[in-house]
């Protein structure tokens, strides 16, 4: 069972788990935060550590309450999407044959079954959306293997609602937000560079920062612009 600590005015869920590190989240929409801490760590450590990082915390809340979200998607005729960063007019066309998407002359265009509704819909888009992320990923990795000396063993992409990417050092795998999809090709470039470099170091410490100033010296614009950018509507659950 987790407990919450009250820290200048901020709730911070703990959440005690059999980890060796302690996590830190600030979840969307509203920035909750949520403290994962290894089960034999004591309460004054935790809390010294949650003090620690109240300035990093104020900075995460204040960014996600003012970025600008998605409308709620309908998947219907003349509605906005995006690809690659750029704007795509959705198209619908309902024909009994297997569902599709497909980027035509500055459109969107979504073939559906008779009877589609908005989660068949949405269902086709977004294994689209992950088609393309796999397919722009590879040539990222190759890329910058040979330059980071490192090696990613595989990637998967899949739906996130809290971060672009992870990295899990000890298997050398990569999981990326198929959110990438919609945004500007520099952008999930910067977030394939930055979980790669987690290979070197998994902490975002000082040797961190270094490594992404050494192999990518604009790699806070692209976070900045990023971080501008409309994110994806969800229906929250807590």
């Amino acid at each position: 069972m987790g407990v919450t600590l009250e820290l200048a005015g901020i709730a911070v869920e703990v959440v005690r788990k059999d980890i060796k590190n302690v996590h830190l989240s600030v979840l969307p929409p509203v920035g909750r935060v949520r403290l994962s801490a290894p089960a034999k760590m004591n309460a004054a450590t935790i809390r010294l550590f949650a003090i620690s990082k109240l300035g990093w915390i104020k900075r995460q809340q204040k960014r996600l309450q003012s970025q600008v979200r998605e409308s709620e998607r309908e998947y219907v005729d003349r509605e906005s999407h995006y690809v690659w960063g750029r704007r795509r007019l959705l198209k619908v066309v309902v024909e009994d044959v297997p569902p599709l998407v497909r980027e035509v002359h500055g459109s969107l265009v979504l073939k559906v079954r008779p009877g589609a509704d908005w989660e068949a819909r949405e269902a086709v888009v977004a294994g689209w959306y992950r088609q393309q992320l796999k397919a722009a990923v590879p040539p990222l990795i190759k890329k910058w293997e040979p330059l980071l000396r490192v090696r990613v063993r595989r990637f998967f992409v899949q739906q996130m609602k809290t971060k672009w990417g992870s990295c899990n050092p000890t298997n050398g795998s990569l999981r990326l937000n198929t959110e990438l999809a919609k945004k500007p090709r520099d952008c999930l470039e910067y977030i394939v560079v930055h979980e790669m470099a987690h290979l070197l170091e998994p902490t975002h410490n000082a040797r961190f920062t270094d490594i992404l100033e050494r192999f990518m010296p604009q790699w806070r614009h692209h976070q900045e612009s990023l971080n501008r950018l409309p994110v994806r509507h969800e229906r929250w659950e807590y």
